[in-house]
């Protein structure tokens, strides 16, 4: 009889914790590849919060209008602010309350004759899609918006989203230089830079600088606004120095300025047979503040209110592992902003460098998966292919776990709000068959996804905290 009960009440044991200890050693894992043109899949591990050993789930504490919680408050200045509370970085609220931008990018309506079609059926006026899927993006614990979104109708609903608005003065000025060119001789990469060169050091681009920023004056009073993008994913190529000084004419303002820049580096004349890697490294710098110091000052100018977010970083090779660049940016950036692509997660060592070289937070600006039981090709696009809708939220709630490991992530935009249409040729190539939305491109939601992103968006203060015990 005692050896019964004694068996009785090891397996008895055995139910309660076997689920933990399992869920300790079985991380879930999602198959991925490149895009559908790679014929390799791969295995990942995706930790998940159900998962996750030790993690429990409570219930958070109650939110304000703007999302953000209800503790912990800090001094209210009226707009939104950074700032580090016990060695970890916050978005501090209009009301002083602590705040993680949970966002989607390009919250707009879509373009297509497909999405247009579906929108007028489904919503019928904008005001309505706004007030829909406003709410509709806070009931999965989405509490902002990305670049690229509908700002003025946003900003109408009673109760907006904490939204974003991005400034392209250099885009602007390049399509003027290409238009003026009469086609795409000499420009390359995806942006259609010439020699994949911003022209930082040309006086005209001022002119362009003021015309693009000064529409911002309309926003400067609004608390919903987080702050401002200026441009998108700009070329810093690790040999910029290199291509002035030899594919720029000798009477160019960029050719002039690099001239200059080195000689006076090296105290001596000399030329492109003299350049050291870390020459290459701090002439970017230089290049990036040239623009750093014309886009904030103009920002300063229209609107001294709100947060500079940056100028979305993306390049793993280059700008990215440029210490002397983040240098930089932390003296003119509130926010630095990341497009994180080609990593199934962040790489703790690098997202700490990030903050250690700027001394500022950092957002994740861009990041996504396609899925593979869409009709839809997944051929283009950065983001990694998966097989279901369920695994992109695996993938969701991994990249999110692993971010909130670094005391220095303040937040993330998914790219993006609505899936491709194939079929609108007005898009760029990399934006045009794939599923890269939380929506398909009749307006129809992705539930097993959303149903992932919400389990971890609704828990990202009990993850901060838990991992900070830690």
């Amino acid at each position: 009889m005692f050896l019964m009960k004694y068996h009785l009440k090891v397996l008895w044991i055995g139910i309660l914790f076997f689920p933990f200890l399992a869920s300790a050693q079985s991380y879930r894992t999602v198959e991925a590849r490149k895009n559908a043109e790679d014929s390799i899949w791969r295995s990942y591990t995706a930790k998940t919060l159900d998962r996750l050993p030790g993690f429990k789930f409570k219930k958070e504490p109650s939110l304000n209008a703007y999302g953000s919680w209800m503790t912990n408050r800090q001094e209210a200045t009226g707009f939104f602010r950074v700032q580090q509370i016990d060695g970890r970085w916050w978005f501090i609220d209009p009301e002083g309350y602590p705040f993680i931008h949970k966002g989607v990018v390009a919250f707009s309506p879509g373009t297509s004759d497909v999405q247009k079609q579906a929108f007028q059926e489904i919503f019928g006026t904008e005001e309505q899609w706004v007030e829909k899927h406003s709410d509709f993006l806070r009931s999965y614990g989405f509490n902002g918006v990305g670049a690229w979104s509908a700002c003025d109708e946003v900003r109408q609903h009673d109760n907006p989203l904490v939204y974003t608005v991005i400034i392209s003065p250099m885009s602007r000025f390049k399509s003027q230089h290409r238009k003026a060119a009469g086609g795409d001789y000499l420009y390359h990469g995806w942006q259609g830079y010439r020699f994949d060169l911003p022209m930082v050091f040309d006086p005209e681009f001022d002119k362009y600088v003021e015309a693009a920023v000064a529409p911002i004056a309309k926003y400067k009073n609004d608390k919903c606004l987080l702050g401002y993008f200026t441009d998108n994913e700009l070329p810093w190529v690790n040999n910029a120095l290199d291509r002035h000084l030899t594919l720029l004419a000798k009477d160019e303002y960029g050719y002039i300025a690099a001239k200059e820049w080195l000689e006076k580096r090296k105290n001596r004349a000399c030329g492109v047979e003299d350049i050291t890697d870390e020459d290459r490294n701090e002439f970017l710098a230089y290049m990036l503040e040239t623009y750093l110091k014309k886009v904030v000052t103009a920002i300063r100018k229209y609107d001294p209110n709100h947060l500079y977010l940056g100028c979305r970083f993306n390049q793993e090779r280059e700008e990215l592992q440029n210490e002397a660049m983040f240098k930089v940016a932390g003296r003119y950036m509130d926010v630095i902003s990341i497009n994180h692509y080609r990593k199934w997660e962040p790489v703790e060592s690098i997202l700490r460098d990030w903050s250690e070289w700027s001394g500022r937070p950092f957002i994740i600006t861009e990041w996504y998966t396609k899925g593979e039981d869409t009709p839809l090709p997944n051929r283009t696009g950065a983001g990694w292919n998966v097989r279901t809708q369920k695994d992109r939220g695996y993938f969701y709630q991994n990249f999110c776990i692993e971010l909130m490991k670094s005391k220095n992530c303040i937040g993330w935009h998914w790219f993006k709000y609505q899936d491709n249409d194939p079929n609108d040729l007005s898009t760029d190539v990399s934006n045009r068959d794939s599923n890269k939305g939380i929506v398909d491109s009749k307006y129809q939601p992705y539930t097993d996804l959303l149903d992932q992103m919400k389990i971890l968006n609704t828990n990202v203060w009990n993850l901060i905290k838990w991992y900070d015990k830690k």
